[in-house]
């Protein structure tokens, strides 16, 4: 079987978290220290603000903006939970825009029609590797004196005509098992603001600036020892396990351009893509349905995955939500139908990339 995902350690990552547990000391402390200057430095902002996973990132973020109840966010219905969740729990209403099937990101045509006197946050998710369209969100936000917030979880690496994913005013990552870095759980909020970043430190530590010296109503949000000393040395090498991604995803392109029904990924003019997944569309002119598709798939040995089978409120936990504002999407309604996510994993070997792409073919009847 072709996993969707592995994860992979090395002698680096062992021998980091060995000195750690040798020291002693393994709660926050020099290594997220050490980490969050190394991830500033890659995602080119002048903080990097560590804490214990990315959807504690994605609530942060909103907090330190200090939303008032009323106050709208606007984002994208085709996401993983977590970003649904993090705005209700900052006390927020979530308000949806349709995205563009390109690049599978909140389309800023769609935004305005969304957007009312209680809009304060406009939160793109850069979803599977590839930033969205920011030039006209930055637009929208600049005239509608709004917040930009980046859900950036799936896109550590991304660039936007030169630009960093997290690099427009606050964006968050995740550092979950799956990711291309991961700390098991962990998340990094980045900001070029110092006043957010001293606020946001201040907020993932109990609201200590000084040991019970209390400065502001906090948490604990902390990342510890040893999660980052699992991170740094995968930080050391990320441009490296990107390009393998950037390779087996322009693999996958060409054995499967052309494929009746099937429809493939595409890095966007401008755009640089991290290719944490690699994700296929099998549309109604596919010889079988999409969940056909996957258990074939998995007949023949592949793994895949759907990534999201639903729209995210369209769950009765969020349906009748008093705080949540559906509206018509369109183009998300018809993706989340069609979405299947393929191996592009690091660890595939030639045969794997040949196995995944004669199965495609096979199963697409090509």
């Amino acid at each position: 079987m072709i996993p969707i995902t592995t994860v992979q350690f090395g002698p680096d990552e062992e021998a980091l978290v060995l000195e750690v547990l040798r020291s002693g000391a393994i709660a926050q402390g020099p290594k997220v220290a050490q980490f969050e200057t190394s991830f500033a430095e890659q995602a080119g902002t002048k903080h990097a603000i560590a804490v214990n996973n990315g959807t504690t990132a994605l609530i942060a973020a909103l907090q330190v903006l200090e939303l008032e109840p009323g106050d709208e966010v606007v984002t994208t219905p085709f996401t993983f939970v977590a970003t649904l969740n993090a705005i209700l729990e900052a006390g927020a209403t979530a308000v949806f825009a349709d995205i563009r099937e390109d690049d599978f990101n909140i389309d800023p045509d769609a935004v305005a029609a969304q957007l009312t006197s209680r809009s304060k946050v406009l939160l793109p998710v850069h979803l599977y590797g590839q930033m969205a369209d920011m030039d006209p969100i930055v637009r929208i936000a600049e005239e509608h004196d709004l917040r930009i917030l980046e859900d950036s979880a799936q896109s550590q690496g991304a660039r936007y005509h030169g630009r960093s994913a997290g690099g427009y005013g606050l964006g968050t990552f995740s550092l979950y098992a799956t990711k291309n870095l991961t700390t098991g759980e962990g998340g990094v909020i980045t900001t070029d603001d110092d006043e957010l970043a001293d606020r946001l430190r201040l907020l993932r530590n109990q609201g200590m600036r000084a040991r019970y010296v209390y400065e502001m109503a906090g948490n604990n949000y902390r990342m510890t020892d040893l999660q980052a000393a699992i991170g740094i040395p995968q930080l050391a090498r990320y441009d490296a396990t990107v390009e393998r991604r950037r390779r087996n995803a322009a693999r996958l392109i060409e054995g499967l351009d052309g494929v009746p029904g099937v429809v493939v990924p595409r890095q966007l003019d401008g755009r640089e893509h991290v290719w944490h997944q690699f994700t296929i569309r099998v549309t109604p002119e596919a010889r079988v349905s999409r969940d056909e598709f996957v258990q074939q798939l998995l007949d023949r040995g592949v793994g895949s995955g759907v990534y999201y089978p639903k729209l995210v409120f369209d769950y009765d936990a969020y349906r009748n939500h008093p705080l949540v504002r559906t509206s018509d999407v369109p183009v998300a309604d018809r993706i989340v139908r069609e979405v299947v996510s393929l191996p592009v994993h690091p660890a595939l070997e030639d045969a794997d990339l040949d196995h995944i792409i004669a199965s495609v073919r096979a199963v697409a009847g090509a």
